[in-house]
């Protein structure tokens, strides 16, 4: 008689499979998290809200004579919302034709390992996304300067918040990184695809990342206490009540991971389910640097005229008393109700600006200006007219940002928009 649990070869099934791979992604995100500095993950319900904000306080004076009464210092969030913390689900499927001509190692395994990349991969794609849409923006005149006014920004905004900041971690794009550091005796490393320097110019980990990510010029930074990693369980008792039941493994189940024969197609079928998010709670706590490089010159920007129609809504009747100085716009702006503007943009406040003096042999096709905050569709190329109409939808987190090029030399131009008045 076989000795007490003997393995046999009906104990040896696809569940050994599924077990590897969710011990294997749990393992990589834990060395992920350790190289970064951020705590454990944090259990979320299914549709829990992605918020960050914007924090301040405007503190009064506290010389406050005897029984005068104290003032209030006046404390305001702006709250940023940006959907849920969504269930997605993903899978694959390997044919018997490929089993049969490569072997399983090959069709199976092979196919696990890059399943279990790409399921990384895409979950760090959007929080380098969500990163490049950090309010705490800046220009600085090389690749080191930016370097230290990202992290000081980011020291300094939680100094300012009165919270300890214990390290900040970078990113920055890749050939920039390598054109700084020449031959330097610098130690780069390489874990699970990501490229990083560990305690470089004051920061506890750089991470160099390529031009999909991260453009060249550009230097982002925030506080390890400012990056959460929120997840939801792929064992939720509710996901069993649909008859779905996925492998999961650790204290934290951050992937769900489930394999079955489909005898209809001869198909080995994999699926995947996780909840996985890395955020950052304050968007003002991210420093988006950017690096002003060749003999660019900043342009003008001044208010349109306020005769100039915009598909049938002047200037006048957007705006007044708009004012451009020191990297800041102040003014009014009218809330609109009707006309062509609306009917494209939905209700709300427009502003006119004119654009000008451009750097030495450049035109205005070599001009993009938009909001910052949506870099990607915001940034539009000027027409001839060098006139731009921008809507205004949250003046404390939006900025106004005008990028000049030429021969891969860039200038970048931020103007602050808290200063406008909405009527």
């Amino acid at each position: 008689m076989a000795k007490a649990n003997l393995t046999k070869v009906a104990n040896i099934d696809v569940s050994v499979r599924e077990i590897d791979f969710v011990t294997r992604f749990a393992k990589n995100w834990d060395a992920l998290r350790n190289i970064m500095g951020i705590m454990r993950p944090i259990k979320k319900a299914p549709g829990t809200k992605l918020v960050s904000y914007s924090a301040s306080v405007t503190l009064q004076s506290g010389n406050v004579g005897e029984g005068e009464e104290i003032p209030y210092s006046l404390a305001s969030v702006t709250e940023a919302a940006y959907g849920d913390v969504a269930i997605e689900k993903y899978a694959k499927a390997v044919s018997i034709e490929a089993v049969n001509k490569y072997g399983a190692e090959v069709a199976v395994q092979k196919t696990d390992d890059e399943f279990l990349n790409q399921l990384q991969g895409n979950v760090l794609a959007k929080f380098y996304t969500f990163l490049n849409t950090g309010t705490l923006v800046d220009t600085a005149n090389s690749f080191q300067a930016a370097l230290a006014k990202a992290k000081g920004s980011v020291v300094n905004k939680f100094q300012a918040m009165d919270r300890s900041v214990t390290d900040v971690i970078g990113f920055c794009n890749t050939l920039d990184a390598y054109d700084y550091l020449g031959s330097a005796n610098i130690t780069v490393q390489t874990m699970f695809g990501l490229t990083y320097i560990k305690d470089f110019m004051g920061y506890s980990t750089l991470f160099l990342l390529p031009a999909k990510y991260i453009a060249r010029g550009k230097v982002i930074a925030v506080p390890v206490e400012n990056i959460d990693l929120y997840y939801v369980d792929p064992n939720d008792s509710d996901f069993k009540k649909l008859g779905l039941e996925y492998t999961v493994q650790g204290e934290t189940n951050l992937i769900g991971f489930h394999v079955n024969g489909n005898y209809n197609t001869a198909v080995g079928e994999s699926f995947a389910l996780m909840g996985l998010t890395l955020w950052a709670e304050y968007l003002d706590g991210i420093a988006v640097i950017s690096v002003n490089s060749g003999n660019l010159t900043s342009a003008t920007v001044t208010p349109a005229d306020s005769g100039t129609d915009y598909w049938g809504t002047t200037a006048g009747q957007m705006q007044s008393g708009i004012t451009v100085t020191d990297g800041a716009i102040t003014g009014t702006l009218n809330n609109l109700t009707s006309g062509q503007l609306v009917t494209d943009w939905g209700e709300g406040h427009f502003i006119a600006l004119k654009f000008d003096n451009f750097s030495s042999g450049l035109t205005y096709s070599n001009v993009k200006v938009g909001l910052h905050n949506s870099e990607g569709a915001g940034l539009v190329t000027l027409d001839a007219d060098k006139d731009a109409v921008l809507k205004i939808t949250d003046k404390n987190t939006q900025k106004l940002m005008v990028v000049q090029s030429k021969d891969g030399a860039t200038k970048t131009q931020y103007f602050d928009l808290s200063g406008l008045t909405l009527a």
